[in-house]
Order: C-alpha cells, then sequence, then structure tokens
C-alpha cells in the first residue's frame, strides 16, 4: 500500500510505513521524524512474539494436506460404489422385466391351455418402480369376466395357481416339486388335463403329489401308500410299470374256438 506526504496505512492492527517521493522528504522535519520513530520503537517493545505460532501453522497445514486427500480417496471410493449400485440396479431392472414379459406371455398359454379359453395375464401396480408395489395376477376365467385372483372359487385359483407354477417352471425349471391335494377342488377333466401335463410336458423335473382322485395318480410312474397298522405307520411303493404287466398276466385269456366243418 502506498501513500503521499504524512499519510498512514493501516492493514489489520499492523501500521504501514508511508512511501514518499523525494520532495516529501526534504519537506519532513527531523524533530517530527525522531519522534515518529521513538514511537515505533516503544511500540515494538510491547510486541511479543512467539515463534512456535510458525511450527504450528505448519503442522496444521499438513494435517490439513493429509485429511484433504483423505477425503479425495473416500470421495472417489464413494462414486464408484455408487457407480457399482446404478449398475447393479439397471442389470436387476433389466433381468426382471426381460424375466417378467416371458413368464406372463408363458402364463397366458397355460391358462388357456388348462381352462380351455380362458385368460390370464401379470401387471405391475407401478411401472417406473416394479420393485416398490408388487405385481397384480388377474384371470379370466371361460365365459365370465376379468377377475383378481383372491376374488376366485377354490377351483379356480388351483387352476390359475398351476399356469403360474407351469410359467414359472418353462422360465426356470426346478428340479422338485411338492404338491399337496392341487386337485381336491377340481373336475374330472381338470384333473385329467393337469396330470397329463404333469406327465408329458415337465420331464425335466420330479413332482411328487398327494392326491386322492384316480384320474391323477394313475398318470404316476410311482405310487406311495401311507398307512396305519398296529399303531405303525407304513407307506409301500409300488412302480406302475409293475402294476401295469401283472394287469396283462392276471388277464383272462380266450382260447381259440374250435370249428367245425360239415
Amino acid at each position: 500500500m502506498t501513500g503521499g506526504g504524512n499519510g498512514e496505512a493501516h492493514e489489520g492492527d499492523q501500521e504501514v510505513l508511508p512511501v514518499l517521493i523525494e520532495d516529501e522528504l526534504e519537506a519532513l522535519k527531523k524533530d517530527q521524524l525522531h519522534t515518529r520513530i521513538a514511537a515505533l520503537e516503544d511500540k515494538l517493545k510491547d510486541v511479543n512474539t512467539d515463534l512456535s505460532v510458525l511450527a504450528e501453522y505448519r503442522r496444521r497445514a499438513e494435517e490439513y494436506t493429509a485429511r484433504s486427500n483423505d477425503l479425495q480417496v473416500a470421495v472417489g471410493n464413494r462414486d464408484g460404489v455408487k457407480r457399482r449400485l446404478d449398475d447393479l440396479r439397471k442389470r436387476r431392472l433389466e433381468e426382471f422385466m426381460e424375466g417378467f414379459n416371458s413368464i406372463s406371455i408363458r402364463l397366458k398359454e397355460m391358462y388357456q391351455m388348462i381352462t380351455m379359453g380362458g385368460n390370464a395375464e401379470l401387471e405391475l401396480v407401478d411401472s417406473l418402480d416394479p420393485f416398490s408395489e408388487g405385481i397384480l395376477f388377474s384371470v379370466m376365467p371361460p365365459k365370465k369376466s376379468w377377475k383378481n385372483i383372491s376374488n376366485l372359487s377354490g377351483g379356480e385359483k388351483t387352476l390359475s395357481s398351476l399356469a403360474l407354477v407351469f410359467a414359472l417352471h418353462h422360465y426356470k425349471p426346478t428340479p422338485l416339486y411338492v404338491m399337496d391335494e392341487i386337485d381336491a377342488a377340481l373336475d374330472f377333466r381338470n384333473v385329467s388335463i393337469v396330470a397329463s401335463y404333469i406327465k408329458e410336458r415337465t420331464k425335466n423335473a420330479q413332482f411328487i403329489v398327494i392326491s386322492l382322485r384316480n384320474n391323477m395318480f394313475e398318470l404316476a410312474s410311482r405310487l406311495v401308500g401311507v398307512y396305519k397298522v398296529n399303531h405303525m405307520v407304513s407307506f409301500p411303493s409300488l412302480s406302475t410299470l409293475a402294476v401295469q404287466s401283472l394287469r396283462q398276466d392276471h388277464r383272462p385269456r380266450v382260447s381259440p374256438s374250435k370249428t367245425r366243418l360239415i
């Protein structure tokens, strides 16, 4: 900071000496200068300079640099994890929608095949965020209107659930299924349809079906009976192929009739 004449400049609590030109120096009086110098010397005597502040400043500067580097590393790690999370969310959505569309198409086919004319569909409650609200399962039984699965009868719920299970099996087969009296609420025709589908279309999986319906367990490859005699539980197993061979062996044979020519 510069000034002329006897002007003074101040920056904070420190007084800055003015810069004078040659003419101004000649105009100054020596007595005033001596008085000024003496005042400044007295002021310097009262100043207590602590040089340890410089060491503290250097320590704090180094600490700030280290903390700043740590912050940059943490921010970089955070951004990397965030990008990975966004990629995983995007991948999850793409794979889910691919499976959802495939299962929806297969569900229509399965339900139409089982009911011979009905229709079914899966619908996202929130299409923008499929994982927030869930999925609606609606069906239209033959000659009826669209209904939510919760409003169907027992037999209609069974057929709808089986159609969804078969659609899921077509998309991602599971090696083992256990079904407990799934045919209890079905009529004879629907039991035959479900049993035939399990036998013919799902040969890449094993089904354990608990059933009391003849047209269901007659198509099984093996029968296991469970009963209790004399306070003991027994569960004999029998192959249906063996039963069929026994039936053929015990079938009455008809000898060819003797004819008499006249």
